[in-house]
Protein backbone atom coordinates (compact mmCIF):
# COMPACT_ATOMS: atom_id res chain seq x y z
CA UNK A 1 0.00 0.00 0.00
CA UNK A 2 1.28 3.31 -0.85
CA UNK A 3 0.62 6.84 0.73
CA UNK A 4 -1.24 7.88 -2.40
CA UNK A 5 -3.54 5.22 -2.54
CA UNK A 6 -4.33 5.52 1.26
CA UNK A 7 -5.21 9.37 1.01
CA UNK A 8 -6.98 8.76 -2.27
CA UNK A 9 -9.33 6.50 -0.29
CA UNK A 10 -9.61 8.79 2.27
CA UNK A 11 -10.97 11.04 0.37
CA UNK A 12 -13.56 8.58 -1.83
CA UNK A 13 -15.73 8.88 1.38
CA UNK A 14 -15.61 12.77 1.36
CA UNK A 15 -13.75 15.68 0.83
CA UNK A 16 -11.40 16.65 3.74
CA UNK A 17 -8.37 18.94 4.55
CA UNK A 18 -4.72 17.99 5.46
CA UNK A 19 -5.78 18.33 8.95
CA UNK A 20 -9.00 16.15 8.44
CA UNK A 21 -6.94 13.30 6.81
CA UNK A 22 -4.34 13.25 9.90
CA UNK A 23 -7.69 13.01 12.00
CA UNK A 24 -8.35 10.32 9.42
CA UNK A 25 -5.48 8.72 9.95
CA UNK A 26 -5.33 8.37 13.36
CA UNK A 27 -8.56 7.16 13.88
CA UNK A 28 -8.73 4.33 11.36
CA UNK A 29 -5.67 3.44 9.11
CA UNK A 30 -2.66 4.04 12.01
CA UNK A 31 -2.55 0.01 12.61
CA UNK A 32 -1.91 -0.44 8.85
CA UNK A 33 -0.70 2.88 7.95
CA UNK A 34 1.03 5.34 9.39
CA UNK A 35 1.62 8.92 8.11
CA UNK A 36 3.09 11.93 9.00
CA UNK A 37 1.70 15.53 8.86
CA UNK A 38 4.50 16.57 6.17
CA UNK A 39 4.00 13.40 4.69
CA UNK A 40 0.42 14.02 4.24
CA UNK A 41 0.67 17.42 3.03
CA UNK A 42 3.45 16.38 0.76
CA UNK A 43 1.52 13.48 -0.75
CA UNK A 44 -1.75 16.07 -1.34
CA UNK A 45 0.31 18.35 -3.19
CA UNK A 46 1.47 15.51 -5.54
CA UNK A 47 -1.77 14.25 -6.00
CA UNK A 48 -3.21 17.49 -7.06
CA UNK A 49 -0.05 18.03 -9.66
CA UNK A 50 -1.17 14.72 -11.03
CA UNK A 51 -4.69 15.99 -11.32
CA UNK A 52 -5.97 12.82 -9.30
CA UNK A 53 -7.07 15.41 -6.35
CA UNK A 54 -8.60 18.95 -6.64
CA UNK A 55 -9.28 21.77 -4.18
CA UNK A 56 -12.74 21.96 -3.44
CA UNK A 57 -12.65 24.79 -1.28
CA UNK A 58 -10.55 27.29 0.91
CA UNK A 59 -10.98 28.44 4.40
CA UNK A 60 -9.65 30.79 6.36
CA UNK A 61 -5.70 30.80 7.50
CA UNK A 62 -4.87 28.86 3.44
CA UNK A 63 -7.09 25.79 4.39
CA UNK A 64 -7.72 23.98 1.49
CA UNK A 65 -10.36 20.86 1.52
CA UNK A 66 -9.06 18.53 -1.30
CA UNK A 67 -11.53 16.40 -3.34
CA UNK A 68 -10.93 13.31 -5.60
CA UNK A 69 -11.49 13.41 -9.23
CA UNK A 70 -12.86 11.12 -11.40
CA UNK A 71 -8.78 10.14 -12.33
CA UNK A 72 -8.32 9.73 -9.00
CA UNK A 73 -10.68 7.41 -8.45
CA UNK A 74 -9.81 5.44 -11.70
CA UNK A 75 -6.66 5.02 -9.77
CA UNK A 76 -7.69 4.04 -6.69
CA UNK A 77 -9.93 1.34 -8.82
CA UNK A 78 -7.15 0.63 -10.42
CA UNK A 79 -4.80 -0.02 -7.55
CA UNK A 80 -7.61 -2.27 -5.68
CA UNK A 81 -8.44 -4.40 -8.52
CA UNK A 82 -4.85 -4.90 -11.02
CA UNK A 83 -2.15 -4.34 -8.64
CA UNK A 84 -0.80 -7.37 -6.87
CA UNK A 85 -0.44 -6.28 -3.10
CA UNK A 86 3.28 -6.11 -1.55
CA UNK A 87 3.42 -8.53 1.02
CA UNK A 88 6.29 -8.25 3.84
CA UNK A 89 8.19 -11.42 3.32
CA UNK A 90 10.60 -10.25 6.16
CA UNK A 91 10.68 -10.45 9.95
CA UNK A 92 13.24 -9.46 12.27
CA UNK A 93 11.48 -10.98 15.04
CA UNK A 94 11.48 -14.38 13.12
CA UNK A 95 14.73 -14.39 11.73
CA UNK A 96 16.02 -14.03 15.19
CA UNK A 97 14.32 -17.67 16.22
CA UNK A 98 16.22 -19.34 13.64
CA UNK A 99 19.66 -17.82 15.91
CA UNK A 100 17.86 -18.76 19.30
CA UNK A 101 20.15 -21.87 19.62
CA UNK A 102 22.94 -19.39 19.84
CA UNK A 103 21.51 -18.37 23.26
CA UNK A 104 21.07 -19.99 26.81
CA UNK A 105 17.90 -22.29 26.57
CA UNK A 106 16.98 -19.29 29.62
CA UNK A 107 17.68 -16.29 27.07
CA UNK A 108 16.02 -17.91 24.15
CA UNK A 109 12.37 -18.17 26.22
CA UNK A 110 12.74 -15.37 27.72
CA UNK A 111 12.80 -13.61 23.93
CA UNK A 112 10.04 -15.67 23.06
CA UNK A 113 8.07 -14.64 26.18
CA UNK A 114 8.67 -10.96 25.58
CA UNK A 115 7.40 -11.31 22.06
CA UNK A 116 4.39 -12.79 23.70
CA UNK A 117 3.89 -9.95 25.44
CA UNK A 118 4.37 -7.20 23.03
CA UNK A 119 1.78 -9.14 20.85
CA UNK A 120 -0.47 -9.09 23.59
CA UNK A 121 -0.18 -5.61 24.36
CA UNK A 122 -0.46 -4.81 20.70
CA UNK A 123 -3.97 -6.77 21.02
CA UNK A 124 -4.52 -4.94 23.99
CA UNK A 125 -3.97 -1.86 22.01
CA UNK A 126 -6.06 -2.61 19.06
CA UNK A 127 -8.96 -3.46 21.20
CA UNK A 128 -8.79 -0.06 23.32
CA UNK A 129 -8.70 1.36 20.45
CA UNK A 130 -11.87 -0.85 18.80
CA UNK A 131 -13.95 0.29 21.97
CA UNK A 132 -12.85 4.38 21.58
CA UNK A 133 -13.82 4.41 18.25
CA UNK A 134 -17.50 5.72 17.18
CA UNK A 135 -18.30 2.96 14.64
CA UNK A 136 -20.77 3.74 11.95
CA UNK A 137 -22.10 1.91 9.06
CA UNK A 138 -20.38 3.91 6.22
CA UNK A 139 -17.61 1.90 3.78
CA UNK A 140 -14.85 3.06 6.05
CA UNK A 141 -16.44 2.01 9.50
CA UNK A 142 -17.34 -1.28 8.03
CA UNK A 143 -13.95 -2.43 6.29
CA UNK A 144 -11.95 -0.64 8.91
CA UNK A 145 -13.81 -2.91 11.47
CA UNK A 146 -12.29 -5.79 9.47
CA UNK A 147 -8.77 -4.51 9.11
CA UNK A 148 -8.81 -4.38 13.13
CA UNK A 149 -10.54 -7.58 13.74
CA UNK A 150 -7.31 -9.52 10.99
CA UNK A 151 -4.67 -7.28 13.23
CA UNK A 152 -6.54 -8.39 16.61
CA UNK A 153 -6.44 -12.39 15.08
CA UNK A 154 -2.96 -12.04 14.35
CA UNK A 155 -1.51 -10.79 17.46
CA UNK A 156 -3.46 -13.35 19.14
CA UNK A 157 -1.80 -16.04 17.02
CA UNK A 158 1.68 -14.34 17.14
CA UNK A 159 1.01 -14.05 21.21
CA UNK A 160 -0.15 -17.50 21.17
CA UNK A 161 2.85 -19.26 18.67
CA UNK A 162 5.07 -17.42 20.83
CA UNK A 163 3.96 -19.03 24.34
CA UNK A 164 4.02 -22.67 22.74
CA UNK A 165 7.42 -21.85 21.11
CA UNK A 166 8.71 -21.34 24.63
CA UNK A 167 7.13 -24.10 26.05
CA UNK A 168 9.24 -26.13 22.98
CA UNK A 169 12.18 -24.75 24.22
CA UNK A 170 11.47 -26.15 27.68
CA UNK A 171 11.47 -29.87 26.52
Amino acid sequence: MSLRHAVLGLLSERPASGYDLMKLFETSLSHVWSATQSQVYGELGKLADAGLVEVAAEGPRGRKEYAITDPGRAELRHWLTETEPTRTRRSDSLLRVFFLGLLTPLEAQTYLLTEAERASRQRAGLEHAEASIEWDDDPLSVHGRLALEYGKRLSAMHEEWARWAAEQLKA
